[in-house]
Protein backbone atom coordinates (compact mmCIF):
# COMPACT_ATOMS: atom_id res chain seq x y z
CA UNK A 1 0.00 0.00 0.00
CA UNK A 2 1.54 3.37 -1.00
CA UNK A 3 2.55 5.71 1.78
CA UNK A 4 0.22 8.68 2.18
CA UNK A 5 2.17 11.93 2.22
CA UNK A 6 0.79 15.11 3.77
CA UNK A 7 2.15 17.56 1.20
CA UNK A 8 1.24 20.72 3.13
CA UNK A 9 2.99 19.38 6.21
CA UNK A 10 6.03 18.49 4.12
CA UNK A 11 6.11 21.99 2.61
CA UNK A 12 6.02 23.47 6.12
CA UNK A 13 8.84 21.16 7.23
CA UNK A 14 11.03 22.26 4.32
CA UNK A 15 10.15 25.91 4.98
CA UNK A 16 11.09 25.55 8.65
CA UNK A 17 14.42 23.94 7.76
CA UNK A 18 15.02 26.77 5.29
CA UNK A 19 14.49 29.21 8.18
CA UNK A 20 17.27 27.52 10.13
CA UNK A 21 19.62 27.49 7.15
CA UNK A 22 19.00 31.19 6.38
CA UNK A 23 19.42 32.13 10.05
CA UNK A 24 22.72 30.25 10.21
CA UNK A 25 24.23 31.04 6.80
CA UNK A 26 22.39 34.09 5.43
CA UNK A 27 20.21 34.40 2.34
CA UNK A 28 22.92 34.08 -0.31
CA UNK A 29 24.50 30.99 1.24
CA UNK A 30 21.14 29.30 1.84
CA UNK A 31 21.28 27.34 -1.41
CA UNK A 32 18.78 24.67 -2.38
CA UNK A 33 21.57 22.11 -2.05
CA UNK A 34 22.24 23.23 1.52
CA UNK A 35 18.53 23.27 2.40
CA UNK A 36 18.10 19.77 0.92
CA UNK A 37 21.09 18.49 2.89
CA UNK A 38 19.68 19.94 6.12
CA UNK A 39 16.28 18.40 5.32
CA UNK A 40 17.84 15.01 4.64
CA UNK A 41 16.42 14.80 1.13
CA UNK A 42 17.44 15.37 -2.47
CA UNK A 43 17.26 18.61 -4.41
CA UNK A 44 14.74 16.81 -6.62
CA UNK A 45 12.45 16.39 -3.62
CA UNK A 46 12.78 20.12 -2.85
CA UNK A 47 11.96 20.91 -6.49
CA UNK A 48 8.80 18.81 -6.18
CA UNK A 49 7.46 21.38 -3.71
CA UNK A 50 9.22 24.61 -4.71
CA UNK A 51 10.42 25.92 -8.07
CA UNK A 52 12.97 28.40 -6.69
CA UNK A 53 14.78 29.30 -3.52
CA UNK A 54 12.75 32.50 -3.40
CA UNK A 55 9.55 30.44 -3.17
CA UNK A 56 11.02 28.51 -0.24
CA UNK A 57 11.83 31.75 1.59
CA UNK A 58 8.36 33.19 0.95
CA UNK A 59 6.83 29.96 2.30
CA UNK A 60 9.10 30.26 5.33
CA UNK A 61 7.95 33.84 5.97
CA UNK A 62 4.30 32.82 5.76
CA UNK A 63 4.99 29.97 8.15
CA UNK A 64 6.69 32.38 10.59
CA UNK A 65 3.74 34.77 10.38
CA UNK A 66 1.35 31.92 11.13
CA UNK A 67 3.45 30.78 14.09
CA UNK A 68 3.59 34.31 15.52
CA UNK A 69 -0.17 34.70 15.11
CA UNK A 70 -0.73 31.39 16.91
CA UNK A 71 1.49 32.47 19.81
CA UNK A 72 -0.23 35.85 20.08
CA UNK A 73 -3.66 34.23 19.99
CA UNK A 74 -2.72 31.72 22.69
CA UNK A 75 -1.22 34.43 24.92
CA UNK A 76 -4.03 36.93 24.45
CA UNK A 77 -6.31 35.34 27.01
CA UNK A 78 -3.90 35.70 29.93
CA UNK A 79 -0.91 37.88 29.04
CA UNK A 80 -0.57 41.62 29.53
CA UNK A 81 0.49 43.80 26.61
CA UNK A 82 4.21 43.60 27.41
CA UNK A 83 4.19 39.81 27.50
CA UNK A 84 2.01 39.70 24.42
CA UNK A 85 4.27 41.85 22.24
CA UNK A 86 7.39 40.14 23.58
CA UNK A 87 6.24 37.14 21.52
CA UNK A 88 7.44 39.05 18.44
CA UNK A 89 10.93 39.80 19.81
CA UNK A 90 13.99 37.55 19.26
CA UNK A 91 14.18 36.59 22.93
CA UNK A 92 14.87 32.86 22.48
CA UNK A 93 16.28 30.53 19.85
CA UNK A 94 13.02 30.01 17.96
CA UNK A 95 12.19 33.70 17.80
CA UNK A 96 15.77 34.63 16.96
CA UNK A 97 15.70 32.25 14.01
CA UNK A 98 12.42 33.75 12.80
CA UNK A 99 13.75 37.29 13.10
CA UNK A 100 17.00 36.41 11.31
CA UNK A 101 14.94 35.20 8.34
CA UNK A 102 13.01 38.48 8.30
CA UNK A 103 16.21 40.50 8.24
CA UNK A 104 17.64 38.35 5.43
CA UNK A 105 14.39 38.78 3.49
CA UNK A 106 14.34 42.58 3.93
CA UNK A 107 17.82 42.72 2.43
CA UNK A 108 16.44 41.26 -0.81
CA UNK A 109 13.28 43.39 -1.04
CA UNK A 110 14.58 46.65 -2.58
CA UNK A 111 15.78 44.97 -5.80
CA UNK A 112 12.80 42.66 -6.41
CA UNK A 113 9.30 43.86 -7.36
CA UNK A 114 7.65 40.57 -6.42
CA UNK A 115 9.26 40.59 -3.00
CA UNK A 116 8.13 44.19 -2.53
CA UNK A 117 4.53 43.10 -3.08
CA UNK A 118 4.94 40.17 -0.67
CA UNK A 119 6.55 42.45 1.89
CA UNK A 120 3.63 44.91 1.60
CA UNK A 121 1.18 42.06 2.24
CA UNK A 122 3.20 40.79 5.21
CA UNK A 123 3.36 44.32 6.63
CA UNK A 124 -0.43 44.64 6.44
CA UNK A 125 -0.80 41.33 8.24
CA UNK A 126 1.54 42.50 11.00
CA UNK A 127 -0.43 45.73 11.35
CA UNK A 128 -3.59 43.66 11.82
CA UNK A 129 -1.96 41.41 14.43
CA UNK A 130 -0.40 44.20 16.48
CA UNK A 131 -3.53 46.35 16.37
CA UNK A 132 -5.41 43.43 17.90
CA UNK A 133 -2.77 43.23 20.64
CA UNK A 134 -2.93 46.95 21.42
CA UNK A 135 -6.73 46.89 21.52
CA UNK A 136 -6.52 43.98 23.96
CA UNK A 137 -3.83 45.58 26.13
CA UNK A 138 -5.06 49.19 26.35
CA UNK A 139 -8.66 49.58 27.45
CA UNK A 140 -8.80 53.15 26.11
CA UNK A 141 -7.80 52.06 22.59
CA UNK A 142 -11.21 52.38 20.95
CA UNK A 143 -11.82 55.81 22.50
CA UNK A 144 -8.66 57.38 21.07
CA UNK A 145 -8.84 59.20 17.72
CA UNK A 146 -8.02 57.12 14.67
CA UNK A 147 -4.92 59.21 13.91
CA UNK A 148 -3.62 58.53 17.44
CA UNK A 149 -4.22 54.80 17.10
CA UNK A 150 -2.45 54.67 13.75
CA UNK A 151 0.56 56.54 15.11
CA UNK A 152 0.77 54.25 18.14
CA UNK A 153 0.53 51.16 15.97
CA UNK A 154 3.26 52.25 13.57
CA UNK A 155 5.49 53.38 16.44
CA UNK A 156 5.25 49.97 18.12
CA UNK A 157 6.00 48.11 14.89
CA UNK A 158 8.90 50.43 14.05
CA UNK A 159 10.35 49.88 17.51
CA UNK A 160 10.02 46.07 17.32
CA UNK A 161 11.60 46.05 13.85
CA UNK A 162 14.48 48.14 15.18
CA UNK A 163 15.12 45.85 18.14
CA UNK A 164 14.87 42.84 15.84
CA UNK A 165 17.48 44.23 13.44
CA UNK A 166 19.78 45.28 16.29
CA UNK A 167 19.58 41.88 17.96
CA UNK A 168 20.23 39.93 14.77
CA UNK A 169 23.20 42.20 14.00
CA UNK A 170 24.67 42.03 17.51
CA UNK A 171 22.99 39.44 19.68
CA UNK A 172 25.35 39.79 22.62
CA UNK A 173 24.34 43.43 23.01
CA UNK A 174 20.63 42.62 23.13
CA UNK A 175 19.86 39.87 25.67
CA UNK A 176 16.21 39.08 26.26
CA UNK A 177 16.01 41.18 29.44
CA UNK A 178 17.25 44.29 27.62
CA UNK A 179 14.82 43.80 24.75
CA UNK A 180 11.88 43.42 27.11
CA UNK A 181 13.03 46.36 29.26
CA UNK A 182 13.22 48.64 26.23
CA UNK A 183 9.81 47.46 25.04
CA UNK A 184 8.35 48.18 28.48
CA UNK A 185 9.77 51.72 28.37
CA UNK A 186 8.47 52.28 24.83
CA UNK A 187 4.96 51.13 25.74
CA UNK A 188 4.93 53.30 28.87
CA UNK A 189 5.98 56.40 26.92
CA UNK A 190 3.53 55.77 24.08
CA UNK A 191 0.65 55.12 26.47
CA UNK A 192 1.40 58.32 28.39
CA UNK A 193 1.59 60.26 25.11
CA UNK A 194 -1.75 58.89 23.93
CA UNK A 195 -3.48 59.57 27.25
CA UNK A 196 -2.00 63.05 27.39
CA UNK A 197 -3.39 63.79 23.95
CA UNK A 198 -6.80 62.49 24.96
CA UNK A 199 -6.79 64.53 28.18
CA UNK A 200 -5.75 67.64 26.26
CA UNK A 201 -8.52 67.09 23.73
CA UNK A 202 -11.07 66.71 26.56
CA UNK A 203 -9.83 69.89 28.23
CA UNK A 204 -9.88 71.72 24.90
CA UNK A 205 -13.43 70.57 24.25
CA UNK A 206 -14.39 71.80 27.69
CA UNK A 207 -12.89 75.22 27.03
CA UNK A 208 -14.52 75.40 23.59
CA UNK A 209 -17.94 74.44 24.95
CA UNK A 210 -17.53 76.90 27.82
CA UNK A 211 -16.59 79.67 25.40
CA UNK A 212 -19.54 78.83 23.18
CA UNK A 213 -21.86 78.82 26.20
CA UNK A 214 -20.54 82.19 27.37
CA UNK A 215 -21.01 83.59 23.87
CA UNK A 216 -24.56 82.33 23.71
CA UNK A 217 -25.33 83.82 27.12
CA UNK A 218 -23.86 87.17 26.09
CA UNK A 219 -25.86 87.19 22.87
CA UNK A 220 -29.05 86.41 24.80
CA UNK A 221 -28.33 89.23 27.23
CA UNK A 222 -27.80 91.71 24.37
CA UNK A 223 -31.08 90.55 22.84
CA UNK A 224 -32.92 91.17 26.11
CA UNK A 225 -31.42 94.64 26.41
CA UNK A 226 -32.47 95.57 22.88
CA UNK A 227 -35.99 94.28 23.60
CA UNK A 228 -36.19 96.27 26.82
CA UNK A 229 -34.88 99.50 25.22
CA UNK A 230 -37.30 99.07 22.28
Amino acid sequence: MPKIVDHEKRRDEIALIACRVVAQHGFEQATIVRIARAAGCTTGMIAHYFDTKQEIIVAALRLILRRIEERLTQAQGTADLLALLSEALPIDETRYMECAVWIAFWGQVPADKRLKRINAWLHREYLRLFERCLAHGWSEWSSWPRATREQLLRSVITFINGVTASTVASRADWPAARQIGQLRLQLTLLHAWARGGADAATARDGVDSGTARDGANAAAARGRRRTASG
